[in-house]
């Protein structure tokens, strides 16, 4: 049986953090597709984006479902079944003529993303890294995934350029088929601690269902989906639409970026290179601080942001400050939470548990793609559904406040000490 290495950086860390890469970067991208496809069909704005919609509620759906198949036959099978079902997605869609037919395909592309995701992704870095190391680790993790935050939306944009939707949809499934290479190098240890081994997964869920911490958990995640998931369908669109001009003698000019459009992406593109420094920050402050108190910090500055970029004018500014400050805090709930799950109910059956718990996220995540459509269709602009996302981020800040952060074999121990006393 392998051993947790006392080292930070390990060839399962580099893996791990490259399929992250890969696959975060692809679906990062689908919203740059947004404006092209409507543009193509003449649809409405909701019938694509309730494409990335159910992408995401399958994503939430299917996160629990891979992390127990990883635990069952392996987690290096998992993730293959995950790019299997990722391909056959993207293949298909870019064959796509309708609504229906987006919204169907979209099914495959979101439970590929939860084969390659971080429920799968983060439970083998969090067992095979050193009690010392491990939320630095996943901090680490989350941010190399980042990049492909960076660099999805900006090839996207590149490969629009000379290519039409379809054929970039087939060379981003010829992109994640590649990532494939990289499975010989992922092996994570086993957990052999005897009080996990102790522990069933039916019992583990039991407990934690029981658990009111667990359910609180389990509903702050959900404002994070939302205002994410959001923000990555819609925001290039909202920025194409609503920004002031660029100017032509400007430092974006310079950078090639000259239109609304450019910005947009250009937008997605800063989130995810400032959300590599604050997922490695939130990395480093959760072995030092209690998880609960910063997430609810995390959750408090991204309501502030929200209310201030909304109440000013959309500049060119005001969009990269925007996109900065809420990359910084963008995906920094993700080593947390997920930190906060295996050291309260332990890393056995990590996975699992914290797929269930990203559930939520993926429900907010569905709500908030689903609810910018729809509402944008209805208003001809995103500040109603900007306003509930403020509302859905408060919540969160709150409700991480009463979570108990202590082991929960170590609560239960107490109260039978305290029984017997």
């Amino acid at each position: 049986m392998q051993s947790q290495s006392n080292r930070l950086i390990t060839p399962v860390l580099v893996a791990s953090s490259l399929i992250l890469m890969i696959g975060f970067g692809i679906r990062a991208s689908f919203g740059v597709f947004q404006i092209p496809i409507a543009d193509q069909f003449a649809w409405a704005r909701s019938d694509f984006s309730m494409a990335i919609a159910i992408q995401n509620l399958a994503w939430g759906i299917g996160q629990p479902i891979f992390g127990a198949i990883a635990e069952k036959i392996g987690d290096r099978k998992a993730i293959l079944l995950g790019v299997a079902f990722y391909a056959v997605g993207l293949i298909l869609s870019s064959y796509a003529i309708t609504p229906g037919q987006h919204q169907f395909y979209a099914l495959f592309v979101g439970f590929g993303v939860a084969g390659t995701g971080f429920g799968v992704i983060l439970a083998i870095v969090g067992r095979a890294a050193s009690d010392e190391h491990r939320s630095m680790a996943m901090g680490i993790a989350t941010a190399v995934g980042s990049i492909g935050q960076i660099i999805g939306p900006l090839l996207a944009e590149y490969l629009l350029g000379m290519f039409n939707w379809a054929s970039v949809f087939l060379i981003f499934a010829g992109v994640i088929i590649a990532s494939l290479s990289l499975l010989p190098i992922l092996k994570a240890p086993e957990i052999d601690t005897k009080p996990a081994l102790e522990e069933t997964l039916t019992q583990i869920l039991k407990k934690a269902f029981y658990d009111p911490s667990f359910s609180l958990i389990f509903l702050g995640f959900f404002s994070c989906g939302f205002q994410l998931a959001f923000v990555t369908a819609h925001f290039p669109a909202f920025v194409t639409e609503m920004s002031a001009q660029i100017s032509g003698d400007g430092i974006l000019a310079s950078m090639g970026v000259t239109t609304t459009s450019a910005l947009g992406a250009f937008a997605i593109a800063l989130i995810g290179g400032a959300n590599i420094i604050g997922t490695i920050t939130a990395g480093y402050l959760g072995k030092r601080f209690q998880k609960k108190n910063l997430l609810a910090v995390i959750y408090t500055c991204r309501t502030i942001i929200a209310i201030l970029f909304i109440l000013l004018p959309m500049t060119p500014l005001t969009v990269v400050t925007f996109s900065i400050t809420m990359g910084l805090l963008w995906l920094a709930s993700v080593p947390l939470t997920s930190g906060l799950v295996g050291y309260i109910y332990g890393l056995r059956f990590m996975g699992t548990l914290y797929g269930i718990v990203f559930f939520s996220h993926q429900l907010g995540s569905f709500l908030g793609v689903w609810l910018g459509g729809a509402l944008y269709d209805i208003y001809g602009n995103y500040t109603v559904v900007w306003w509930v996302g403020i509302g859905a981020s408060a919540f969160s800040a709150i409700v991480h406040l009463p979570v108990k952060e202590i082991p929960i074999l170590q609560r239960t121990r107490t109260s039978l000490s305290d029984r017997i006393a």
